[in-house]
């Protein structure tokens, strides 16, 4: 980064004159080297961002202090007998155009200081008497040498719009008021500060965001390692099983397998769903041969219902999402499972039998670390994709009715994740502030243990590639 700048400065100090009235018109340098191409599309450049800074983005910045003053009215005009609307402002128009501006100022910064820069090394060249590439030759490397920039300025561009911008405006809604009574364009939201932060920590007879999330924030953890963990050992046993030589019909359990992932797991989810449901199809077998008396004479379901709770009662509905997401989970691990056990190599399980090792030693010494070693990075996305896993909590508890009602109050269910509950406040009840600092301590948590496990399996993945 010192460097970085360094550059810039001596091409202040040392440039030439047409180095230094790069600094006014960005194309001056590349005119006055008879570059006139790439001048007037540096300089085209220059023009547009003013443009829009001017036209678009500044009048969006200078009202990013308030996020708007003046609120949305209606008048009858008594002429004409008809509705006018003022001169409004749009809160979330202003901050989105506002986010947006920055962005674009940032980059052209970056631009100007880059064109700068190359200016200079021009300069340089023409006074060492070296050629200097055309415009055309230059654009011929972005296909030959300098193709791998071709290749990813889409991309990047992508990213930049279709993450950086809605993560940027999400953390700034976090600092608003924006919910259901701070709608806009009929009404404006302003800047609060830290007052959203306090409010999801703080536990009181009407405020019980703290109470909530601490509960939700611990169900989440549990279930992104038990999902993980139980699907992950599953599948390797079922693999394992599976690919045993002694197992007859190997490819009829595989087949079995393989189609419950064909189906659509929405589909397979909804389904599920219904069949547990306190008067679906499970439910009127359970009754019918007894089991749900006997789960009343123990104790476990409750005298005044004639069905089991699977997905309506809490505890019940912990534990069945759990044994359903093994059964719908399962399958796909063991597919992956399958491929790196059969690519082993044999010679060092026969000599690991030679040496007397037993079964559970040659799967817990040699299978196991082979298998983290390998599956390591797709492991800890999986650890992570069940902290956001939408849909199994979603369909699966659609019909979920909490009767806790410090969890009613905050707009949430004891199933819930943090997504979910995230969703809910949305889509439900139209709290968007709070909703954006549940989002920024998912993005927190995913981000602190992503960066953990990856370094602590790089660690262990040296020791283990030596002893293999």
């Amino acid at each position: 980064m010192k460097t970085y700048f360094t550059d810039f400065w001596e091409a202040v100090k040392k440039g030439d004159v047409w180095t230094r009235a790069s600094l006014v018109i960005l194309g001056a340098g590349y005119l006055g080297r008879k570059q006139y191409a790439k001048g007037i599309l540096v300089t085209a450049v220059q023009i547009g961002f003013f443009l829009f800074t001017t036209l678009f983005s500044m009048p969006y910045m200078l009202k990013l202090n308030t996020l708007g003053t003046i609120q949305r009215e209606e008048s009858l005009d008594l002429t004409t007998l008809q509705r006018t609307v003022n001169q409004y402002d749009n809160s979330l128009l202003i901050l989105l155009g506002g986010v947006i501006g920055i962005l674009v100022i940032a980059a052209f910064v970056l631009f100007y200081i880059a064109n700068l820069k190359a200016v200079y090394r021009l300069q340089k060249r023409c006074e060492a008497g070296k050629a200097i590439r055309s415009f055309s030759g230059e654009c011929k490397e972005l296909f030959d040498r300098r193709f791998h920039i071709t290749l990813l300025t889409l991309p990047s561009l992508g990213v930049l719009v279709v993450n950086v911008i809605p993560i940027l405006f999400m953390i700034c809604i976090a600092f608003t008021n924006y919910d259901m009574d701070h709608q806009p364009p009929s009404f404006l939201f302003t800047w609060v500060g830290l007052e959203n932060f306090r409010m999801l920590f703080t536990t009181t007879t009407t405020i019980t965001f703290g109470y909530v999330f601490v509960r939700i924030l611990f169900w989440t953890l549990f279930w992104a390692v038990t999902a993980t963990a139980t699907t992950y050992f599953g599948g390797i046993l079922l693999a394992k099983f599976i690919n045993d030589r002694r197992t007859k019909l190997k490819k009829m359990w595989r087949t079995l397998f393989v189609v419950t992932i064909a189906i659509p797991q929405f589909v397979t989810l909804l389904l599920v769903g219904k069949m547990f449901g306190d008067y679906g199809i499970v439910n009127s077998i359970c009754s019918r041969i007894g089991l749900t008396g006997f789960l009343q004479d123990v104790g476990l379901v409750s005298r005044g219902l004639t069905y089991i709770p699977f997905l309506s009662k809490p505890g019940w509905a912990h534990a069945m999402i759990l044994l359903i997401n093994i059964w719908v989970g399962v399958p796909y691990q063991m597919l992956i499972a399958t491929g790196i056990l059969l690519n082993i190599p044999e010679d060092l399980l026969e000599s690991a039998r030679i040496d007397g090792a037993g079964e559970f030693q040659i799967f817990w010494k040699i299978t196991m670390p082979y298998m983290l070693f390998i599956t390591g990075p797709s492991l800890i996305t999986s650890l992570i994709a069940n902290i956001n896993n939408f849909n199994v909590i979603y369909l699966l508890t659609s019909d979920y009715v909490t009767a806790n009602m410090s969890y009613a109050n905050s707009n949430a269910r004891e199933v819930d994740l943090l997504v979910t509950w995230l969703f809910t406040l949305t889509n439900d009840y139209s709290n968007y502030k709070m909703a954006s600092v549940i989002g920024i301590c998912v993005f927190l948590i995913c981000a602190a243990l992503t960066l953990v496990s990856f370094s602590k399996m790089t660690a262990k993945n040296r020791v283990v590639s030596s002893n293999l």
